[in-house]
């Protein structure tokens, strides 16, 4: 299922300023409280997806991103910056946005994804070492929609060029 547009989950514009997101993200976090709509079965969902994307615009890096890559660059395909948003550490978590405490004041900087890489060696080079060139793959902006997935100067839409991917 495609994720929505975290603005549009937000009811709040791309020019919205960070006083405004928590603003939205209060209202929405107390309509859709599973707590406070214990007869509807959709409230955690929203509740979950408001927090997500509270998550993300709430964090001007992660904002950055998701500006440029969309939900690509949000769900950290690629990027060593974060590494998605969908996973909470439960609803502690979720309380400490609503009431100003960050993940990032209590963890500290959020480390970039891991790399792995296959590769076969020798019992020789496990024995004494080895260096090897490998190839990282890695995502770069397109230089036709500047990664947001639209022409330069119009809304964001799929980006002829490269498909809305970046």
């Amino acid at each position: 299922m495609a994720k929505r547009d975290y603005y549009e989950v937000l009811e709040c514009g791309r020019n919205a300023t960070q006083d405004e997101i928590k603003q939205s993200f209060r209202r929405l976090a107390r309509k859709y409280h599973p707590d406070a709509n214990p007869d509807r079965a959709d409230a955690e969902a929203r509740f979950k997806e408001v927090a997500e994307a509270y998550e993300v615009l709430s964090d001007p890096e992660k904002r950055r991103q998701y500006d440029a890559f969309g939900h690509a660059g949000a769900d950290g395909q690629g990027f060593g910056g974060f590494g998605g948003f969908g996973d909470f550490g439960g609803l502690g978590d979720i309380f400490d946005m609503f009431f100003g405490t960050t993940q990032r004041q209590r963890r500290g900087p959020e480390r970039g994804a891991d790399l792995r890489v296959d590769i076969e060696i020798s019992l020789r080079e496990a024995a004494f070492g080895l260096e090897r060139d490998i190839r990282v793959p890695r995502q770069e902006e397109c230089t036709t929609c500047g990664g947001n997935g639209s022409a330069p100067g119009h809304r964001p839409q799929v980006c002829n060029a490269c498909g809305g991917s970046g």
